[in-house]
């Protein structure tokens, strides 16, 4: 009898650990599951605005493996007519985290985390003033009036679940690596100047809109390891033009210590990473694009593309001095070594690069979207991935709607459930 009443003990304490009866059903993930009935939040002249946006980054709740979380950028723009301008539809727009249920192969929005300064006054997607963060972008209203530049201004892109709870988020301007805790409001806030704890200086010469892309956290919850969009311009654009070379950085939570590795693009004119996601401590996932719609007839051209890292044996490109150019090879840039044998010459060891899935020529149908952003891995044998609808929304200095030319439907968030063709380890 006291065996017995050990044992229920035993099984009643380890429900009560996972809190969450959820945490012990198989979940069923559909081939693909579509965010339904987005509210509008704009009409710009007959053009529908959407409050998607979600697809950026996605994570799954620990607990539950029905739910996902979804992380939207700065919000619905698009490019000015001006060099390095936006065109804000909702200049008050809230970058926000989605909670989506799956519920019966539906992708069902239950909740809405606004994200908010260490004040708990909700941000704005709005471009960082120059020094804190700005990246030389000039926002416009749809009327044509100069926005005003905001220091908690926010383009999330990354998006990380620690094991606590909290989130992570990296973004495009500073970039910054923020911490927020369940109800959105932030913990603290990293970056490359200004911060008590800051990332390397070299990180501040990130492209406009080609910023920290791509983020998550090691399964032991110990690091994030974040991934830049596209090389750095360092020293300048044109010093690194046709540049390969792409930075990743971890990130030691607890002492702040960073490290600093290459990933090398595979052509200088992708749009390039869109995400990284954790397979374990020391292999991920990078998801690697260009900008294009798929058809049937270009099917072959396009590319969007998983590949499998090893941060194991990659050289650590760190500069001990923290210089704004970060470490130099005979007094050159990173960046300026351009690619895999400006990187030989100067015994340096890029990440190890191994294709685990071509979107375009391993999946039954065809994939639709221009960008696919977030992804996770699931399991040893199943990824999941989504796509930036950007609210529906596109255009160069005039909104118009955002239709996928395969199917002539508007664009909305997606996750696409992934068997691969071989195990991830």
């Amino acid at each position: 009898m006291q065996k017995k009443i050990l044992f229920i003990s035993f099984l009643s304490a380890l429900c009560a650990c996972n809190n969450d009866d959820n945490a012990f059903k198989t979940v069923n993930y559909p081939d693909a599951t579509e965010a339904t009935d987005p509210k509008i939040i704009n009409d710009i002249n007959g053009v529908k605005v959407y409050n998607g946006g979600y697809g950026s980054a996605l994570v799954r709740d620990p607990q539950d493996h029905s739910v996902f979380y979804m992380l939207t950028d700065r919000g619905p723009n698009i490019d000015g007519t001006v060099k390095d301008s936006k065109i804000f539809s909702n200049p008050d727009f809230t970058p926000q985290i989605g909670k989506f249920q799956l519920k019966d192969g539906k992708l069902v929005q239950i909740g809405t985390i606004l994200l908010k300064n260490a004040a708990g006054k909700n941000l704005t997607g709005l471009p960082n003033p120059i020094g804190a963060g700005g990246t030389g972008e000039t926002a416009y209203d749809t009327k044509g009036n100069i926005l005003n530049t905001d220091i908690d201004g926010l383009d999330s892109e990354g998006m990380a679940i620690a094991p606590d709870g909290t989130f992570w988020i990296s973004d495009e301007y500073g970039p910054h690596l923020i911490h927020f805790d369940k109800n959105g409001n932030t913990i603290e806030k990293i970056n490359p100047f200004n911060t008590a704890r800051k990332i390397p200086k070299v990180f501040a010469k990130r492209r406009p809109n080609r910023g920290m892309e791509g983020l998550c956290i090691t399964p032991d919850g110990k690091t994030l390891v974040g991934i830049m969009q596209f090389p750095l311009y360092n020293p300048t654009s044109a010093d690194m033009k046709g540049s390969l070379i792409i930075r990743i950085i971890t990130f030691d939570i607890a002492s702040g210590k960073t490290q600093q590795f290459v990933y090398l693009m595979e052509n200088k004119d992708l749009q390039a990473v869109s995400e990284i996601a954790a397979v374990d401590n020391t292999t991920f996932l990078v998801l690697e694009r260009d900008g294009e719609y798929a058809t049937a007839a270009n099917r072959s051209s396009v590319f969007k593309r998983v590949y499998k890292i090893e941060l194991d044996g990659a050289t650590d490109v760190s500069d001990p001095d923290n210089g704004e150019k970060g470490k130099l090879y005979n007094g050159l840039a990173l960046e300026q070594l351009i690619d895999v044998k400006g990187l030989q010459q100067n015994n340096i060891i890029p990440v190890k690069k191994t294709l685990v899935l071509d979107l375009m020529a391993d999946l039954n149908d065809l994939y639709p979207h221009d960008k696919a952003e977030g992804l996770f891995v699931i399991d040893n044998n199943t990824i999941a991935i989504s796509n930036d609808d950007d609210f529906g929304v596109t255009g160069s200095g005039k909104y118009q709607q955002k239709i996928l030319p395969f199917n002539n439907t508007v664009d909305k968030n997606t996750i696409r459930f992934i068997k691969l063709k071989k195990p991830l380890k």
